[in-house]
């Protein structure tokens, strides 16, 4: 007998989650610091601060950096990440995991701290932009963990917040999803590490790309 579908609407958050691309983030984060001079940040600092808008991003990953000189910093952190975008590819199984949760027919989102641009650029390099049925970026949104992405999503596709699941690899995904009082899933093989994200408080974490289709095909 089929189990009972508890979430009609699974939100993902992009990079650390679906797309294997934290390690490029941090890169491209201290890449651009030592452009302008600046101190790197520790690993942990810089991938700390995925998931987050690219102003909030910059404001903990570089405190010393004044707010004049962002625009900089963000022009350089393009110039980094985008000369190894392409090169950037899906966690293994996760085209074929979209692909087989778009056919039971459920609606399929995407709350993520990428610009607009850069979604759309992943989506179209991916394949995977027919699949997702609403999206939300830092540059159109709150940043996390504001709710103003989840509530936003919910409401274009009118699903209720019980029938909601939000996965995410970040303490920011998971504070998000408890902003909005949606269920949240979390994933320990991108941007934060396990401790952090049980810190949180009680939920099922997934330690492998592998294991997330899985858990989704059991519990979602």
């Amino acid at each position: 007998m089929a189990l009972e579908r508890r979430f009609d609407l699974i939100v993902f958050d992009w990079d650390g989650t679906l797309m294997d691309s934290a390690g490029a983030i941090v890169n491209a984060i201290r890449a651009a610091c030592r452009d302008l001079g600046l101190a790197e940040p520790s690993e942990s600092r810089a991938r700390h601060v995925i998931g987050l808008g690219l102003h909030d991003a910059l404001r903990h990953a570089v405190p010393e950096l004044p707010e004049r000189d962002y625009p900089q910093m963000v022009e350089r952190y393009r110039h980094h990440f985008l000369s190894k975008d392409r090169e950037l590819d899906l966690f293994p199984g996760v085209f074929g995991m979209i692909e087989s949760l778009a056919g039971e027919e459920r609606w399929l989102g995407v709350a993520t701290g990428k610009s607009r641009v850069g979604l759309n650029r992943a989506l179209g390099h991916t394949g995977l932009a027919s699949f997702f049925h609403s999206t939300r970026c830092a540059d159109e949104c709150f940043s996390k963990p504001h709710p103003a992405m989840l509530e936003e999503i919910m409401d274009e596709l009118g699903v209720a917040r019980e029938r909601t699941l939000m996965v995410g690899d970040t303490t920011h995904d998971l504070n998000m999803a408890r902003n909005a009082g949606v269920a949240a899933l979390a994933v320990s093989f991108g941007a934060h590490p396990r401790a952090e994200l049980e810190a949180v408080g009680p939920l099922d974490i997934v330690d492998e790309p592998s294991g997330l289709h899985q858990w989704l095909s059991r519990h979602a």
